[in-house]
């Protein structure tokens, strides 16, 4: 194979770094045609095993046999709970804004009173601790009362359920939507911005809760980790436009319209992808099982075929299909949650499992366990015009 492996010219640059190679990712990859993959398994070959089996997957790089799952569970066990301190501080956080800025707070809170400084030590911790650190931020910042300590007898994600006191809630059902929830995001190639920006905080050797804080401000972002929320709110629009009883061509009409004003068309369009979001396609075949009479999965199923359809014509356009975001919220929703403000929140109690795990490599593994140099682009000087 040759040295070179990409040629940089001037079109590459003031674009986002877009398909430009800057290192390797040990736990997952995208592929244009196929999908995402978890250290080589496609992810609808693991979307509904439990979440400790994909976390160890990752963590490890292979399959664990059940007694290796089960002893790295054990190991998470020991370190599923924030201590007081870490809870009180959270409680004193602001609970107005975004609670994603909660979110990178309590990260940096739960660094300053147990970061290791060894990213494989706060790495198990962090990962063990998330689903009640994530529970807590949420209920206090809906207002939804204390939150229980995590159960030894639960599994990771039934943890994080029991412990969310969402107003109404249907145990069984939200806890399935959120483990399928959980699987499709905790990692998604090395170079998506969240991940992006945790690793390179990570380079200047700041602490795995810093890095993880500053991956969580790079999600936050309406054109990353956000964008879930703003979907399900287009959907809705959609529903409170054509009608519960909207036909293909309903909503092929409504489409063309907003088009026509210059308004955007949510959840579809990929940076990597080519076909329909595998992860998508996971979703829309979930939301068919159990929700094939909910209003807004309806026109979410129309506008996966309409959406696609519309956009096809436009040449400009590389990927016109649905992207998981077309139908995560809308399948939350579904299932009993109707709280958006916190479907990135989710997204990021994911996400933060594979940036934590990719920072380990690059960190303690990578270059034969020297890691990789401080991160520092080249940019040229360019006055004004």
């Amino acid at each position: 194979m040759s040295d070179v492996l990409f040629e940089i010219t001037k079109d590459h640059l003031e674009t986002g770094l877009r398909g430009i190679p800057v290192g390797y990712c040990p736990t997952s990859y995208v592929d244009p045609q196929k999908g995402l993959f978890y250290v080589g398994n496609p992810l609808a070959e693991l979307s509904f095993l439990e979440p400790q089996d994909v976390i160890y997957l990752l963590y490890s790089g292979k399959m664990g046999s059940k007694k290796e799952v089960n002893d790295f569970f054990d190991l998470l066990k020991t370190q599923t709970t924030c201590s007081q301190k870490v809870i009180c501080h959270i409680k004193a956080l602001p609970q107005t804004g975004h609670p994603m800025a909660l979110f990178s707070a309590a990260l940096l809170i739960l660094g300053i009173f147990e970061c290791k400084n060894d990213y494989r030590e706060d790495c198990i911790n962090l990962i063990a601790k998330l689903p009640h650190l994530v529970a807590t931020l949420i209920n206090y910042h809906a207002g939804w009362g204390e939150t229980p300590p995590p159960s030894p007898h639960l599994g990771y994600m039934e943890n994080f359920t029991y412990m969310l006191q969402v107003p109404g809630k249907k145990e069984v059902e939200l806890t399935r939507i959120l483990k399928l929830f959980n699987i499709l995001h905790y990692d998604h190639g090395g170079g998506n911005l969240s991940t992006f920006v945790g690793k390179a905080v990570a380079s200047g050797l700041e602490d795995m809760y810093g890095s993880i804080a500053s991956a969580m401000c790079a999600l936050a972002g309406p054109l990353h980790g956000r964008a879930n929320q703003d979907s399900l709110s287009f959907v809705k629009e959609v529903l409170e436009t054509v009608g519960a009883h909207a036909t293909a061509k309903d909503v092929e009409t409504y489409l063309r319209d907003r088009l026509a004003a210059n308004k955007l068309v949510f959840g579809f369009g990929h940076a990597v992808l080519r076909v329909e979001d595998p992860r998508a396609s996971t979703f829309y075949d979930f939301a068919k099982k159990y929700y094939s009479h909910d209003p807004m999965v309806k026109i979410a199923l129309l506008l996966r075929t309409e959406g696609s359809k519309v956009l096809s014509e436009n040449p400009k356009i590389s990927d016109p299909h649905p992207n998981i975001d077309a139908i995560s919220g809308v399948v939350l929703a579904a299932a009993g949650f109707h709280y958006p403000e916190y479907f990135t929140v989710l997204f990021g109690l994911s996400r933060s499992v594979g940036i934590a795990i990719q920072i380990v490599y690059e960190r303690l593994e990578a270059r034969g366990g020297k890691g990789t140099p401080i991160v520092r682009p080249k940019y040229l000087y360019k006055p004004r015009a």
